[in-house]
């Protein structure tokens, strides 16, 4: 276990101001986020990003939190391991997805790791383990094919062995909640319970829509919505995301208007991305993709997923599941759907969020997680 700093050269924060000072822009047509990334939008963002984002800042909040790196088969993960305040914390693997990072932990893990800070009891507190995916960020990427949801879901355990940790807890999101439900199958002895804040359910074979209810039946019409028209970055992630690659890697520019349009689309924002996270939160993430040169590796784990025979979703997860459904997440499935594939023993409906649950709403996000453990552990 090596301790690790997150530490970017002055150098990289040169050469990146000087890339964004040379983009060449395109042109426009149609209204506002109509044909993509908002032109208006994401000049405004370069420029703060060139001129007035202070990246050192949010390194040195991320290194508040004790980071290490180890091997583990060929992979030399990243994790943040932040132990309970009071020396008596429930194991909790966090895991992220695209295009997250551990960034979107940075709220949260104190909330979990110290709640006596924010006014709550410590006699539900945790050990946060948040590794960055392989490829992603600070993770070294995979070096040949294959590297799929369920491999890393091996290799999150693995880490959590190496730990000490003998039981522990799961939480995800996005991919994370994939990941998640796959230590969940693999892994029931040990995962105790899992967490998370978005269902990936295939509708039943036969009779689909029998029990879903109205309000069910509005968000799966909000998922048909985005299948048509919001998931051709899965398309081509999921099929050649190494020719995507080559120009995300190379422009600055490119990168911060790829993620943003997710950002813009999938949070609780109201048409107005700086309602739901700030611009200083957004263009870390960003960051941390641009100086890690991590977006092409990030994006091949789509084409391991969709290549997979069995689609990388879990048919069946037996261990203990709590579920937190934020109303603007890409997809909220029917519950009668849901229990055919989770043991669902805590089913909570929040008022607002998104798809970035651990940013956007982290009081309630850590507030779920907490009473599930209550139940659980």
């Amino acid at each position: 276990m090596d301790k690790f700093i997150i530490d970017v050269d002055q150098s990289q924060v040169d050469d990146l101001k000087k890339r964004l000072e040379l983009t060449r822009w395109p042109d426009e047509v149609g209204e506002g986020w109509q044909y993509g990334t908002d032109l208006t939008y994401i000049k405004e963002l370069c420029a703060y990003w060139k001129d007035d984002f202070d990246w050192y800042a949010q390194q040195e909040k991320l290194n508040k939190f004790d980071h290490y790196k180890t091997d583990i088969g060929d992979f030399n993960v990243h994790y943040i391991h932040q132990k309970a305040v009071n020396g008596k914390g429930i194991p909790l693997l966090m895991s992220h997805g695209w295009p997250g990072s551990i960034w979107e932990f940075y709220k949260i893990i104190p909330m979990l790791t110290d709640p006596e800070s924010f006014g709550l009891s410590s006699s539900v507190s945790f050990d946060v383990i948040c590794p960055s995916l392989p490829g992603y960020g600070f993770s070294s990427a995979a070096k040949q094919p294959g590297c799929d949801a369920e491999q890393i879901a091996t290799v999150f355990n693995q880490l959590m062995e190496k730990l000490g940790y003998s039981s522990y807890m799961a939480q995800g999101g996005d991919w994370g909640a994939i990941i998640t439900g796959w230590l969940g199958v693999l892994y029931p002895e040990t995962v105790k319970g899992i967490h998370v804040n978005m269902l990936a359910v295939r509708p039943p074979a036969e009779d689909p829509m029998k029990g879903v209810t109205p309000a069910e039946m509005m968000n799966l019409g909000r998922a048909k919505e985005f299948q048509d028209h919001g998931t051709g970055y899965q398309k081509i992630q999921g099929s050649k995301p190494q020719t995507l690659g080559y120009a995300l890697n190379d422009s600055p520019t490119g990168l911060a208007a790829w993620i943003t349009e997710k950002f813009h689309a999938w949070t609780d924002c109201d048409g107005a991305i700086e309602n739901a996270v700030s611009r200083d939160e957004l263009l870390t993430d960003i960051s941390i993709y641009w100086f890690t040169e991590s977006i092409t590796s990030s994006m091949r784990l789509y084409y391991e997923v969709f290549g997979n025979p069995k689609g990388g979703i879990p048919t069946r997860v037996e261990v203990p599941t709590g579920y937190a459904q934020f109303p603007r997440e890409i997809m909220c499935p029917p519950r009668v759907w849901a229990d055919k594939v989770y043991n669902i023993q805590q089913w909570s409906e929040m008022d607002k969020g998104g798809h970035f649950a651990a940013l956007e709403q982290p009081q309630l996000l850590a507030a779920d997680v907490r009473k599930f453990a209550e139940k659980i552990w």
